[in-house]
Parts: C-alpha cells; structure tokens; sequence
C-alpha cells in the first residue's frame, strides 16, 4: 500500500510528502479495522462552507493516489450557489482554460485530519486540499492562504497560537419549509422558536434548560479531538457561547468549520437549527460575535513575544502586531466580517467594536490587549470578525496585518480608555464599504496577489448586487401605500 501511494499523483506533486503516505496507510488500516463504510472528503469553500464527497471505504487508497475529482464551479459560487464567473468562455478570470467549462479539479485528503463522525459511526471525516487535475495548488483555496501565511510567519522566526470563543444560536424547528415553493436559490428560512425564552448572561438556569443539546454538541467535539473549554449561555435568548483552548492557526480554522458543519448537523438530527448568522431575523434576538485570541511566539523557544516588560509597556512585538491589525482593519474586513448580515453587528454599546482601536481589557474596543508582566498567556483579543466567516481567511488576515506591522516597526497608539467615545476611524458600516476597502487596500495584493484579490472581491460583488437588487419588506410598507 505505501508503494502504491507513493507512485500516485498526490505524491508525485507534492500533496503526499513521505510522512503523510506513512498516515494515510495508517488511516486506511484504521479505516478497515474499525469497520468503517464511508468516508466523507471535505473542503472549506470560500464562504468557510464544507463541501465534498463522500467514498465508500475500498475507494479510499485510490482518494490518497489520485485525488477525487470534483467540478471546479464549487469553488466559484456565491453564497446563493449561483456560479458567478464566466466558466463558459475561453477565460474565466484565471486565464484562458484555467476552471473553465466545469472541468474537473481536485480533493486531495489530508490524512493527518482524519477522524471518525461520533454522531454517525461508520463514517470517517477528511479534510482536503483543492488542487487542479495535474496536482497544481490553487492559490485562492481556503487552506492555500492560510497556509501561505503560516509559511511567510515561520520565515520570520515567528509562530502563532490562536483560541477561539463562538457565539451562535440554537433554535427550534418548527417549520422545515420544504414545500417546492419553498426550495431556491437559497430557499426560504426555517420557522422557529426559541429553547430559552429570556436574556440572562450564564443563567445556570438556562443551561440547565438547554442541558440535553449542550451535552450531545460537547460529547461530538470531543469525538473529533476539538480542544473544546467551556460552554455556556451567551446573552441572548437560545444564545450559546463555545470556548476552545489555544492551538496553531491551520488546527483551530479546520477545527472551527468543522465545529460549525457538526453543530448543524447534530442539532438538525435533534430537530434544532443551529444557525451562526451574526444577527439572525428573530424576534428579540441577540447578535452573534466571534473573539479570535491570538499571540506570537518565537517559533524555536516557543516564547510569547507579546509578554509586557516590567512596567507593562508593550513589547515591539506586540506593539507592531496590533498597529498592522489597526492599519489594516478596514481592508480586512471582507475576510473578517463577510455578510451583508455582519454589518448590522456593528453598534456601540453592544459588546461589539465600532471603530478602529485597541483598548486593555475592555470588550467594547476592536482589539482587547490582555497582556501582563511575567503573564505567559499574554495575547491579544480581536473581536470584529462574525461567526459566519471563513476561518482560513480570517486567520490569515490576522497573520498577514500583524506580520506587516512587526516588519514596518509600526507602533500601536495609546490604547482607548472609552472605546465608544473616541475620534477613532469607524468601521465599514456596510459589505460594499468592505469590499471598496478591500479592493483598495495593498496587503492582500501584496501578499496572496491580486489573482486572491480579484476572486473574492467577484465573489462578494456578486452577494452586493443580489442584496441590493432585492425587494425588502421596509420598501413595501414605506413605499406602497403611500404613492
């Protein structure tokens, strides 16, 4: 088997170095032995969706040697599922014959991801990178960036550690809405209805309340090796808050989407909607945030570079990291905060950042420094990004801008003593305004080119221009019966 592995095409470009073939032939032993039937191979789309197929067992070692292959219209839709670029002229914006036609790309499965599904037992769950039919990368592929990022991080001596805090809701079905009326692109939203009926922060009460489902989304983390920490009662009505324990950027972003396509599977087996929109259309609901921690540390010692000298002034480190994520925080916010949805989050005196600003301790700020002397889980909190957003995208972001103001010697400003009460720039206050930030802005040209660039901006155009083109319910009632 490991022979065989070896003379396929992963191996022959590089997607299957020689330790992965050792895992992969222990992965597909483990598959056998464990009386496995399917695996399921699963890619972030770039909306941080997972999508793939799904082999019988026997056709595993054949996934590990040649890839499955997949049309590469996947990874060229909105989030309506509508292919948004030109696929059948000569050039769809890759250059002429590049993912033109709906011809095939490739899943090449990471065998260092695999794991068995707990809610579903005789299945196995991959992750897998997307790769073109002759083993080429695709460079704007959810773990291409991330990984790039990594990649020019380490080549600074550097190494980041991130941890993450998830807010989302679980509700209750009590419509599906699956009459054909129903179906589209997308097709109607469930009706539901709430599994905790008040607003109270950590209420043991409500946790008690939502105990049986809490329980069966710990007990799935924990089949799937996620550093799961805590989980609680968030603020609002049917909110609920996962914690994770600090881990490397590439884990924690594989965790995160698969944290959130297990959540909703496992809720939807029970009956429930998990939905982890920023603020969902629910009659006195709550936004939703999602606070990624994240220091650096020196990739030989494993020393936290953020650690404060003695008189607490930030370290040069520390100080460039987060007047790179300040610089930066507009252009980053179409990786950060990718809805139209995301925006309506943005609000002062709500938990939720406004504005450009760093602040100590203190959650109304963009980024929250928490950093202390002789405190070697000092770190950082960055708390504009949404729970909806690709994680490869947002950690990259977050490397990247950091990684720029350490190499430019920037140094954070003062931090905010009233976040809410500051000249601060403001954040974009709509998806266009990110996407205008975004074009205009040079780190992501800089560093992933504007083929990255130019991919995502269409991409989220074409989500504007659905947005904008639609009839909302305010323009009926203020419109309709006046004139």
């Amino acid at each position: 088997m490991r022979q065989s592995l070896a003379a396929g095409l992963l191996a022959r470009t590089g997607h299957l170095d020689e330790a992965a073939q050792d895992t992969a032939t222990e992965v597909i032993a483990r598959v056998g032995a464990e009386g496995l039937e399917t695996v399921r191979l699963v890619f972030p789309d770039p909306h941080g969706i997972l999508r793939g197929k799904t082999v019988v067992a026997r056709a595993l070692p054949s996934a590990f040697r040649d890839g499955v292959g997949m049309p590469s219209t996947i990874i060229l839709k909105d989030t309506s599922q509508r292919t948004v670029f030109p696929v059948w002229e000569a050039d769809a914006g890759f250059g002429a014959g590049e993912l033109t036609g709906a011809s095939d790309v490739l899943l090449a499965p990471d065998p260092a991801t695999f794991r068995t599904l707990p809610w579903s037992p005789t299945s196995g769950w991959m992750m897998c990178d997307v790769v073109t039919k002759d083993g080429r990368a695709i460079p704007f592929s959810s773990r291409a960036v991330l990984r790039s990022a990594i990649d020019r991080l380490a080549g600074a001596g550097l190494r980041m550690v991130t941890g993450l805090e998830v807010e989302f809701h679980v509700l209750r079905i009590e419509d599906a809405r699956a009459a054909h009326v129903d179906t589209g692109m997308p097709p109607a939203p469930y009706a539901t209805s709430a599994l905790t009926r008040a607003y109270s922060l950590l209420s043991d009460a409500h946790y008690d309340a939502l105990e049986e489902v809490m329980d069966a989304l710990r007990r799935a983390c924990e089949g799937l090796g996620l550093p799961l920490r805590t989980m609680e009662p968030e603020f609002g009505p049917s909110q609920v808050e996962f914690t994770f324990d600090p881990a490397g950027p590439m884990e924690h972003a594989d965790g995160m989407v698969l944290f959130r396509a297990m959540a909703k599977q496992v809720c939807r087996r029970m009956g429930l909607h998990a939905t982890f929109m920023c603020r969902p259309k629910i009659a006195n609901g709550a936004a939703s945030g999602w606070h990624l921690h994240q220091s650096v540390v020196d990739a030989e010692t494993g020393e936290n570079r953020f650690v404060p000298k003695e008189d607490g002034v930030l370290s040069p480190t520390a100080s460039g990291w987060i007047a790179g994520l300040l610089e930066h925080a507009a252009e980053c916010c179409l990786v950060t905060t990718p809805s139209v949805n995301g925006y309506k989050r943005y609000q002062a005196f709500q938990l939720a950042p406004d504005r450009v600003q760093w602040a100590v301790d203190n959650k109304g700020a963009m980024i929250r420094g928490l950093m202390r002397p002789g405190d070697p889980a000092s770190r950082i909190e960055n708390r504009v990004p949404e729970p909806a957003a690709n994680p490869h995208f947002v950690i990259a972001s977050q490397i990247l801008a950091g990684l720029d103001g350490i190499e430019r010697g920037l140094v954070a400003p003062p931090p905010a003593e009233n976040p809410y009460g500051t000249n601060a720039p403001k954040l974009p206050t709509s998806l266009l305004d990110a996407i205008v930030a975004f074009e205009g802005g040079r780190l992501f040209s800089g560093t992933l080119g504007p083929s990255f660039t130019a991919y995502l901006s269409r991409l989220k155009r074409a989500e504007w221009d659905r947005y904008v083109a639609a009839l909302s319910e305010w323009e009926q009632q203020e419109y309709f019966d006046l004139y």
